[in-house]
């Protein structure tokens, strides 16, 4: 996942924006953006920095850089409503709660509950 998709993501049950990035596992490419302007309107991931307000043409500067990384493993949270969404293998899963495999998201939190053990204690819509 690249972090520029933060900008348009929201939480499908609640609609709460912007979410949390708490990234595992990234990996670094060797790639060169050619931009004239920051794509991101409302929030900067990478940077976290709020976007409002900001000059776009002059902050793309910071943007080559973030071109270059992609989240590998990782997990998006909701701060309005608490649910949590992985990201695995590059693909954030975000489903509304019917449609997720609650064994998969188990899973996953045991494999890494010592980097978010407040999900894994009390994250919607599953925890250990």
């Amino acid at each position: 996942m690249r972090y520029w998709l933060l900008d348009v993501l929201a939480c499908p049950m609640c609609k709460g924006f912007p979410l949390e990035l708490h990234v595992f596992e990234e990996r670094v490419e060797d790639v060169e953006a050619k931009l004239d302007e920051a794509p991101c309107e409302l929030v900067c991931a990478f940077r976290g920095s709020d976007m409002k307000g900001v000059d776009r043409k002059a902050y793309v500067q910071n943007c080559s850089e973030c071109m270059r990384h992609v989240v590998v493993n990782g997990v998006l949270v909701c701060p309005k409503c608490g649910r949590w969404y992985p990201i695995i293998d590059e693909i954030p899963h975000m489903l509304p709660d019917k449609l997720r495999d609650m064994n998969r998201d188990l899973e996953f939190l045991s494999r890494y509950r010592d980097r978010i053990p407040e999900l894994a204690v009390s994250g919607k819509p599953y925890h250990l």
